[in-house]
């Protein structure tokens, strides 16, 4: 499993992601709560890996190449 997320994008999805979960427990009900937080959970855990599966799909990385 090789890292495909730059920072920037871990950063943005780190953010996305504690907003869902925060959402998802504190202001939603029901079953949009559970998909709020079931998103978010998702996106912190590609954040805290570096890796997320769909881009390995779609062949996208958003690493900076080095010279």
């Amino acid at each position: 499993m090789q890292k495909n997320e730059g920072t920037v994008d871990r950063i943005i999805r780190a953010i996305i992601a504690l907003a869902l979960i925060s959402a998802g427990y504190f202001y939603l009900t029901g079953v949009l709560a559970i998909i709020a937080f079931v998103v978010g959970a998702i996106m912190f855990v590609t954040v805290l890996t570096g890796y997320c599966a769909l881009y390995q799909l779609l062949g996208i990385s958003t690493i900076k190449k080095g010279k």
